[in-house]
């Protein structure tokens, strides 16, 4: 067991050797272009390196890249080989043995690099927070500055055999820098080098202090809501908290010297955030309510959003807003079967040059998803699912939760993908909800207006039910009397075409025998009625005295008309009779109308 020991302490070394990578001796840099962007409040890098493999063993597929510890934060790394057509190479972070406190991170080469070739690679470098304001606070008045503290020399774990620095700034205003020879500057450019064969992680400090009145804002946290519903649409919120990070306002703000003097140089007044192309339905806001000094401009690919808060904002001051929007699910939701993929940018362009400490997005899925599968362009911490409840929910919507590790900047605004199955059956759960609530309401409805849930019997309201329903066989009574007046008009209008006496009498007959059935009915219901509502009874005995008058009146017009037909009477007499009665007939018409109308 004694011997067993040593041995397997000699696999745990190499095992926890093999898991470091090695710097190759063989890969020197034969130059190195860097480039320092300090024009916003971000630190962008460039770095143009021509790697030369000068060994004989073998091809070389990665290599290694350096940050001095000193550096801050580094927000975004990123790598590309070629100038028109680039192509991304993976980048990892890795540990290297004997440099365990330096940070290094592995790069993939597209084509391993044999032995005497020559590649180039560009690697960006965006660093948050690494300009410092010097002074920290400054009056209304007064400009920003801003101080950067950096390396001279690019800190790279390889020999670099020439390499030059370029140090851009957002103005010529410069207060001081390092003055390592050789350099010169130009208007607001510096520059550094060449430098000729610079030793692996050569140090040298670099200080750049100068001006600048660029925005520094900071979203502080940005927690984004994207809402997608299988009917057709995505909402997406955003809630973002701001905060300018900029040299502090010493003393108080004085709104009349802000508009008349337009001091406030390193204040922010608006910002502009893009949105997708498809957005519609814009909305900004904050707790007070819609801010309407924002304007919207659709471009061919994205809408620009100028937002203007509701006061500038000076170092030190924060603000807090509400965007949202809809965009149409089949841009985005892509589907075979059952099988579905979400595919939408992690975050959107809030405002340029932008940096993000803090964000969380929260994916609401239909409900009844299943089979949930997330796939980001870089880490990200997802936490656990939860369960939003809105309209017609049963069991609740599924809710992906993720937030972010590291600061965010526009390098990051990449694409992610969410796998889920939903069964296209499932779209019909609500409507069938919604169909049997309404269902069930009418019926209990119905249920309802059928009870009686009176504890004594409402002899008053059982009168009136009663004599409502006789009133009402009153009214269709009267309409089929009405109807059998109309077919005596016809029978009249028949007798002057055909002449045919013998007919006309023997319709005249059949109306009159029908008239008097009607007749009669009406009168047994008008006794029962005037039994339990006099009042009632007495209008019924109105309709009754107005049918007989008017029955009067038809059978003389129909007197006229025979009159008319056998040549015992001119035209012109008929017609001046005829218009009298029949001007008496639309007067009783009226009069049965509106008893009627009474009931």
């Amino acid at each position: 067991m004694l011997k067993i020991l040593p041995l397997l302490l000699l696999v745990g070394v190499n095992i926890s050797e093999a898991a470091f990578d090695s710097i190759n001796k063989d890969l020197v840099i034969k130059n190195s272009d860097r480039t320092i962007d300090l024009t916003s409040q971000l630190v962008k890098m460039n770095y143009k390196l021509s790697l030369s493999n000068t060994g004989s063993a073998g091809a070389i597929k990665t290599f290694l890249f350096s940050m001095e510890p000193t550096a801050k934060k580094i927000s975004f790394i990123g790598a590309t080989i070629g100038s028109s057509d680039k192509t991304y190479l993976r980048v990892s972070e890795t540990k290297v043995q004997g440099h365990l406190e330096k940070t290094f991170w592995k790069i993939e080469l597209k084509d391993a690099l044999s032995p005497g070739a020559v590649t180039t690679v560009n690697v960006e470098v965006v660093i948050g927070g690494g300009q410092e304001m010097y002074p920290a606070a400054i009056t209304q008045k007064e400009k920003q500055l801003a101080r950067y503290t950096g390396n001279v020399y690019a800190y790279l774990p390889y020999t670099v055999t020439s390499q030059t620095t370029t140090v851009s700034l957002a103005s010529s205003s410069i207060e001081s820098y390092t003055k390592t020879k050789p350099v010169s500057v130009q208007d607001s450019t510096i520059k550094y080098g060449p430098y000729s064969n610079i030793a692996p992680f050569t140090e040298a400090e670099l200080v750049v202090h100068a001006e600048n009145n660029n925005p520094m804002l900071v979203v502080t946290k940005l927690q984004r809501v994207i809402e997608v519903s299988m009917w057709g649409n995505i909402a997406v919120e955003e809630t973002v908290d701001v905060r300018h990070n900029g040299a502090q306002l010493k003393g108080s703000f004085s709104r009349y010297e802000f508009q008349r003097e337009n001091s406030g140089v390193s204040s922010v007044k608006n910002f502009k955030t893009l949105l997708p192309a498809a957005a519609r339905d814009v909305y900004y806001r904050d707790d007070i309510g819609n801010i309407s000094t924002s304007h919207m401009k659709v471009m061919d690919d994205a809408v620009e959003l100028d937002l203007r808060p509701r006061f500038p904002l000076f170092g030190g001051w924060k603000t807090h807003y509400v965007i949202g929007y809809n965009v149409p699910s089949y841009e985005y939701v892509f589907y075979k079967g059952d099988n579905h993929v979400l595919n939408m940018r992690l975050i959107d362009h809030l405002f340029d040059d932008m940096l993000v400490e803090d964000a969380e997005v929260r994916i609401i899925l239909p409900e009844g998803v299943s089979n949930l599968e997330l796939s980001t362009p870089y880490p990200v911490k997802r936490e656990d699912d939860g369960k939003h409840f809105t309209y017609l929910d049963t069991t609740g919507r599924t809710v992906v939760v993720f937030k972010s590790v590291g600061e965010l900047t526009e390098n990051h605004i990449q694409d992610f993908q969410l796998q889920f199955t939903f069964a296209h059956r499932m779209m019909l759960m609500e409507p069938f909800i919604l169909i049997m609530a309404f269902f069930l309401l009418f019926l209990l409805s119905i249920i309802y207006v059928r009870l009686d849930f009176s504890i004594t019997v409402d002899e008053g309201a059982e009168a009136k039910m009663k004599v409502a329903g006789y009133c009402e066989k009153v009214a269709n009574l009267q309409d089929r009397r009405a109807a059998l007046y109309q077919a005596m008009e016809d029978a009249m209008v028949k007798l002057k075409s055909s002449k045919d006496a013998n007919a006309f009498q023997a319709t005249l007959k059949k109306i009159a025998t029908d008239h008097k059935n009607e007749t009669t009915a009406i009168t047994e219901l008008q006794t029962t009625i005037k039994n339990v509502n006099p009042e009632l009874g007495e209008k019924v005995g109105e309709l009754q005295r107005c049918d007989k008058i008017y029955r009067e009146f038809q059978g003389q017009q129909a007197i006229l008309v025979e009159k008319l037909v056998t040549g015992k009477l001119p035209k012109a007499a008929y017609l001046d009779q005829e218009a009298g009665l029949l001007k008496k007939k639309e007067e009783i018409t009226d009069k049965i109308s509106a008893i009627v109308r009474a009931f």
